[in-house]
């Protein structure tokens, strides 16, 4: 398929792609609401923050909590922060924490006339007699809140000049009633974080740059007033458990696959994919945007994952490139890094180019040999499949491109990496089948009727929770990606055995090994080494046979 448009025609083709194309949406998303009274607490130099909170006289309440020494003692300095603030009461114990929201900051600070047992207390019930405070100022030298994103309503300008003039222009309109979406929602049927009181995946509570993800009683949470919609959780999660809302994953899905596409049917050329960020990265994407590119706005650049660059691909899209920009926080930078070394690992595999791309503002405006380059690579042709699934989608693209360069079977070996297969001891696994109770995506499955193991690596996310709940210990994890796809979906017997029968009825009531082991493990304990048959019976015929022994004996039972 060859380029053989101008350039101003592919970017008109562009704009009549993007025209016609939107993301399905929620019509009625659900949102979160802060509520506010215009109670404003300033943290800071007491000189700064008197000067301040003179500018913020409008606000309900301005209190100061000054925690660090006079930055200056020019006379003239002085003479203003004396004249300043008049009316707000100013406080100078010792800051122990900072937690909440906008309208609903808890600020704890240490109470240095009170006994040992309230040696804290709540400067919102001292200071203005309420529970919390609506917004933060913090003029510190450090942040109080030591977050890569910062809770809406907290203000951490330290000496900025400019940063401080914003603040102050946008602290008088967070008075009153405001709505944000709630980005992101949990399932916690396919969750594996935690099953039977077992620890499993932590994958998403290691890289939320809000802090906005906690464990509460063995389960996920995400609290939305935190919550900045960074997508690093949803990114990070293996099963789907955790998905963006806005939009949801198959949107997202179905919304690349129509602008891919179109592009390919109207301009005759295989598209680039970029995305960016909807606020600093949209700054840089211009009418002069090669024409081949294609722009797609998220909210954070993490709201797209791997499963989605390899799904544009496979879709058509020549290349796949993500905009980083400044403002990014380091947290989903480490986390953009590390699944970019995955899916170039794997395309390196499969004999594809790198065909992904992290790239600056810098690279953006300077893309010319980066994107003649891709135009010598081999096009793909375009796949049929429809997303579904986050696993299902990402297993789906990694196929189809598989099938366009080398068609390779093998194994990539990575450590960390939600892939893999789960290794059995045979020999000394009992098929007790706790695994199997404890697998939260069916990777592992019994056999019914008859007593066995079952895998299927394509479902396996390495969450431990099997190895972890193993009573014997034989259960070993390997992650890896297999491009093998048949061997990869097959289920396979890891073990099966046939059942042991009742020696006195017949009927089967456990596995063979879980009998012997008994007979090993307990077999000479008192209670049963007079009547270690009674191990080999099912649990009707133990108890019949008891009395059986008592009846001929009855002396038996008191001796």
């Amino acid at each position: 398929m060859s380029n053989s448009q101008t350039p101003l025609e592919l970017k008109q083709v562009r704009q009549q792609v993007l025209a016609q194309t939107q993301v399905i949406q929620n019509l009625i998303p659900p949102t979160v609401s802060y509520t506010t009274e215009g109670n404003v607490l300033v943290i800071g130099p007491e000189d700064l923050a008197r000067l301040a909170a003179d500018k913020l006289s409008t606000m309900a309440n301005t209190v100061i909590l000054a925690n660090e020494a006079i930055t200056s003692q020019d006379e003239a300095h002085l003479e203003a922060v004396m004249n300043a603030a008049v009316n707000s009461e100013s406080y100078y114990n010792k800051l122990i924490s900072v937690k909440g929201f906008l309208g609903q900051f808890q600020v704890t600070v240490e109470n240095e006339g009170a006994g040992e047992n309230q040696a804290a207390t709540e400067l919102s019930l001292v200071a203005i007699r309420k529970p919390h405070f609506d917004m933060v100022l913090d003029l510190s030298m450090s942040p109080c809140l030591n977050l890569e994103m910062l809770p809406p309503g907290y203000f951490y300008v330290g000496q900025d000049a400019d940063k401080l003039a914003d603040a102050l222009e946008q602290i008088p309109d967070l008075v009153g009633e405001f709505d944000k979406p709630r980005y992101v929602k949990v399932n916690s049927d396919i969750c594996a974080h935690n099953r039977n009181g077992v620890n499993g995946c932590n994958r998403c509570l290691n890289f939320c740059p809000a802090d906005a993800i906690s464990s509460i009683e063995q389960k996920i949470e995400i609290d939305p007033y935190l919550c900045h919609g960074a997508g690093s959780c949803t990114n990070a999660c293996p099963t789907g458990a955790i998905a963006f809302d806005l939009p949801t994953p198959q949107a997202l899905h179905s919304y690349i696959q129509k602008l891919v596409s179109r592009y390919l049917e109207q301009a005759q050329a295989a598209p680039v994919i970029l995305f960016h960020d909807g606020a600093v990265g949209a700054e840089h994407i211009t009418a002069d945007l090669v024409g081949d590119i294609i722009p797609v706005e998220l909210e954070e650049i993490t709201v797209a994952s791997i499963d989605h660059w390899m799904s544009a691909l496979a879709w058509g899209a020549r290349q796949v490139l993500i905009l980083n920009t400044d403002a990014t926080a380091p947290t989903l930078t480490q986390m953009l890094n590390g699944e970019l070394i995955l899916a170039n690992s794997i395309l390196d595999e499969m004999g594809q180019p790198q065909r992904i791309s992290l790239i600056d503002t810098q690279a953006l405006a300077a893309l010319d040999d980066k994107l003649a380059i891709s135009l010598d690579w081999p096009l793909i042709v375009p796949a049929a499949f429809t997303p579904s699934t986050k696993r299902e989608t990402l297993y789906a693209a990694i196929d189809h491109l598989n099938e366009q360069a080398a068609a390779t079977d093998s194994a990539i070996a990575m450590s960390n990496v939600p892939y893999g297969v789960v290794n059995v001891e045979v020999d000394k696994c009992t098929l007790c089948m706790s695994c199997v109770a404890t697998c939260p995506t069916q990777a592992l499955t019994d056999g019914g009727e008859s007593p066995s193991l079952h895998f299927v690596e394509q479902d396996c996310v390495q969450c431990g929770l099997c190895e972890t709940s193993c009573p014997e210990n034989v259960i070993s994890l390997t992650p890896q990606i297999n491009l093998d796809q048949a061997a990869r979906q097959q289920r396979q017997t890891l073990k099966e055995e046939p059942p042991f029968e009742c020696i006195r009825c017949g009927t089967a009531f456990a596995t063979q090994s879980m009998v012997h082991r008994m007979i090993d493990m307990i077999g000479g304990h008192s209670a049963f080494n007079a009547n270690i048959e009674r191990l080999k019976m099912c649990g009707d015929c133990r108890v019949k046979d008891m009395f059986e022994d008592i009846l001929e004996d009855p002396e038996k039972q008191l001796r």
